[in-house]
């Protein structure tokens, strides 16, 4: 087993926070995730696994999917906990959906992750090429289902509507964080625009999902109102997760949530609506994500461990 890639986080009162042992992945290794790797490499393609570090990319790349960031690599956003490069980026390139959607073709997966950097100096947030890029997907692989994972386009209508009119089976945008600590953490960003966005799609149809990082210095009660908010906001599924700092660069790890903490947010989670609830140290956007797409199938799964642990 290997050691995550989290760097010995400093509390504020200076002491060191230690990882646990929960805190561990397996080596990426096997066939398919060379032929992934392969893959992504060949078609110059860009993956949030690699640029976030995930820490699941051993397992995903293994069983023949990845989270592909379209839009290039570099952000215009510097948001506080984020492994991705900030600056200026590269011009749009107008044949990366084409290359995206030959990519998925070849992997022949049944369900692909779609997501991007924030380009807050194009007009329409790079809306088009998102459009684009879920179209051809659609068009190649109609039998692909998708999860994109969006910006918030600083809360533009039209700019939404064109994810909406794409109509991907899930459409995502994480929260990330409580209220208090959102000008922290997502520094361009801000938590009423982001539920507004999620209402948007919600209301234009769309199985939503959002995620919130843990370790941040939030409180359970914070956490549970955050949770509360986005179903208020018609989320459908949701994602809990530990923050691991990627470098010494990003905000340290205040607190490692024990993985107990992270059950009682999934059993709360279930009580207030949500149709998903993935809770886990280990747990990213987009990790079992391709049982997201399937409505009631969370909950389901749930309401059958209640039973079993009842009997």
């Amino acid at each position: 087993m290997q050691e995550l890639p989290v760097i010995s986080s400093v509390n504020e009162s200076n002491s060191v926070v230690k990882k646990p042992n929960w805190l561990r992945v397996k080596l990426p290794t096997g066939e398919n995730y060379r032929h992934v790797r392969n893959l992504v490499d060949t078609h110059k393609l860009h993956t949030i696994c690699e640029s976030g570090n995930c820490p699941n990319m051993g397992e995903c790349w293994g069983e023949g999917t990845a989270t592909f960031m379209i839009l290039g690599n570099v952000c215009t956003r510097s948001c506080g906990f984020c492994a991705v490069a900030t600056g200026r980026p590269d011009s749009v390139d107008w044949d990366e959906p084409q290359r995206v959607a030959e990519a998925i073709h070849l992997m022949k997966v049944k369900h692909a992750v779609l997501t991007s950097v924030d380009r807050d100096e194009l007009k329409d947030g790079g809306s088009t090429i998102w459009h684009n890029t879920i179209k051809a997907v659609k068009a190649l692989t109609p039998d692909t289902t998708l999860e994109t994972l969006i910006p918030d386009f600083k809360g533009k209508a039209e700019d939404i509507q064109r994810i909406i009119d794409a109509h991907p089976e899930v459409v995502s945008h994480n929260i990330e964080t409580v209220e208090r600590l959102t000008r922290q953490v997502r520094i361009q960003a801000k938590y009423r625009r982001s539920m507004e966005v999620l209402k948007i799609l919600k209301e234009g149809g769309m199985r939503t999902k959002s995620g919130i990082m843990c370790g941040l210095g939030e409180t359970k009660e914070e956490v549970m109102q955050t949770m509360q908010d986005l179903r208020n906001s018609g989320v459908d599924v949701i994602t809990l997760g530990q923050y691991l700092q990627p470098t010494k660069k990003h905000l340290p790890v205040l607190r490692f949530v024990h993985p107990d903490e992270f059950a009682e947010f999934r059993e709360f989670g279930y009580n207030i609506g949500f149709d998903y609830v993935e809770s886990g140290p280990l747990v990213r956007s987009s990790y079992h994500s391709e049982k997201h797409v399937i409505p009631g199938y969370g909950k389901e799964q749930w309401l059958k461990q209640k039973e079993m642990m009842i009997s």
